[in-house]
């Protein structure tokens, strides 16, 4: 079983007739729609299909909905894309129409550029293939000294290196994206450039404000979020590194040596942690992937990501089923490696909750018994992500009657949700119809162990207070 979970991103080609199908068949575990593109009638019938079909199928699967957020493109040219040449002059003009673009000035979508810039300073455009020295800055208008050239079109993406742009996490079109967002029943909301832990409590509060549970994804992809990093986590229910904007901003070296950092400092702080962007980009065009993408994704499950991230991929690309089968079997593969199933996560802690003490001690009692499995009977999920912040190979199941626990479950590493209401079972037989499950599914046999997780109080979030070790096929104690 594939404990690494894959995310691919809706869109065009996944539109074609038989596509989702065939992509729950090479097993993705979480959906994406991203409000950069389409429009909300789009999201809400893919996500109606998505619904129907793991409906049918009886296979729970996450939704994400990520928000654009404040992206910095230039304009329109009117006659086409031009060409820069290295060493000429280029201005960026906030005041000049949006279409009406040449080979000296380009308008710019965020108007408070010029507030943001100062001589000397580096702007990197179309992720860095186009790259301009700051001359000299008025109210209005930025100049530049172009010092990496080439073709330049429509509404390529601005960055500053170093970051330091002043837009708002959360725009206008965000706000009412997040609306929509919840309206059709996104399980998670990714929120775009974050800097800092106000931007997820502004985000958080929306959501309360609109009755939704829907988890936070913060996105990782400005310098300012890898300074803050600390505080992001904790006010988020996972992060995203976003590899795109993150490596305009903070330089490609940089990128391996962060993302290695942000992924044990997620699982460090029981935040599930999803790495993105350019994984199999080759593969929009081709049917296989290049070697330093199998790499890529490799080392990514080898460090212990939560989850990877098929973009363009899946939702343009020529070939999205072969996308997700040749990441699955990439996962898989990594996931043999002895150092994905060793771990200290918090082994010299103190734990302040019941039930997170619970989850620590059964992985590490399932790890050194050798388990088949763990169950973990679950209201809101969290008893499974605090176990899956311990590599290991046992797979741990989160038995659950409630759909939208099922479907946040999807996100973490090495768990898998199975419906399963308690409230309309014997509490005396529960035991025995969780083995009985995990038997009929192949998961165990006679003379394994596995262990299981529950509280007393049938119903109560975070009432996770016991552990039962279970030998298959021997005598089972009918309690609680």
């Amino acid at each position: 079983m594939r404990r690494t979970k894959i995310i691919a991103t809706t869109g065009p080609a996944t539109d074609k007739p038989g596509i989702i199908n065939k992509l729950f068949k090479e097993g993705v575990d979480v959906f994406r729609l991203n409000y950069s593109h389409q429009t909300h009638e789009d999201h809400e019938r893919r996500t109606k299909e998505i619904r129907k079909i793991s409906k049918e199928q009886e296979h729970a699967v996450g939704i994400i909905a990520d928000l654009q957020g404040p992206k910095i493109r230039i304009e329109h040219f009117k006659n086409g894309p031009i060409h820069l040449e290295e060493g000429s002059s280029f201005t960026i003009d906030s005041r000049l129409a949006s279409n009406a673009g040449d080979e000296k000035a380009v308008g710019v979508t965020y108007k408070d550029l010029p507030r943001d810039v100062r001589p000397g300073d580096t702007l990197l455009i179309d992720d860095g293939r186009i790259v301009l020295q700051v001359s000299t800055v008025t109210k209005y208008k930025i100049a530049c000294e172009v010092t990496t050239g080439g073709e330049l079109s429509d509404s390529k993406g601005i960055n500053r290196k170093g970051g330091g742009l002043s837009a708002k996490a959360l725009t206008d079109k965000d706000k009412l994206d997040l609306e929509h967002a919840v309206k059709i029943g996104a399980d998670f909301i990714a929120m775009s450039f974050a800097r800092g832990a106000n931007d997820i409590l502004q985000a958080r509060k929306m959501l309360d404000d609109l009755g939704s549970r829907a988890r936070i994804i913060a996105k990782i992809e400005r310098a300012e979020a890898v300074e803050n990093i600390e505080a992001i986590i904790e006010a988020s229910d996972a992060i995203m590194i976003a590899r795109g904007d993150l490596g305009v901003e903070i330089g490609d070296a940089a990128l391996p040596p962060v993302q290695k950092r942000l992924i044990k400092m997620a699982r460090d702080m029981d935040c599930a942690v999803i790495t993105a962007t350019q994984m199999m980009e080759s593969m929009i065009e081709h049917p296989i992937p290049t070697r330093a993408e199998v790499f890529d994704v490799a080392n990514a499950v080898l460090d212990g990501t939560d989850a990877v991230m098929l973009s363009a991929e899946t939702s343009i690309g020529r070939y999205p089923d072969k996308a997700v089968d040749a990441m699955s079997r990439i996962c898989e593969e990594a996931e043999k490696q002895r150092v994905t199933q060793v771990s200290h996560h918090r082994i010299n802690q103190r734990f302040e909750a019941i039930d997170e003490a619970i989850a620590m001690a059964s992985m590490y009692s399932a790890n050194h018994i050798g388990a088949s499995a763990i169950a973990a009977l679950t209201e809101t999920g969290s008893t499974c992500l605090w176990m899956s912040r311990i590599s290991s190979g046992i797979p741990i199941f989160a038995f659950t009657r409630h759909s939208a626990t099922r479907r946040r479950v999807t996100l973490y590493r090495g768990v898998y949700p199975v419906k399963f209401d308690i409230t309309h079972t014997d509490p005396l037989a529960v035991n025995r119809e969780i083995i009985d499950h995990l038997m009929n599914k192949g998961f165990v046999k006679n003379g394994d162990y596995v262990i299981i997780t529950k509280g007393d109080l049938v119903g109560k979030r975070g009432g996770t207070n016991n552990m039962k070790i279970i030998k298959v096929g021997e005598a089972i104690e009918h309690s609680l």
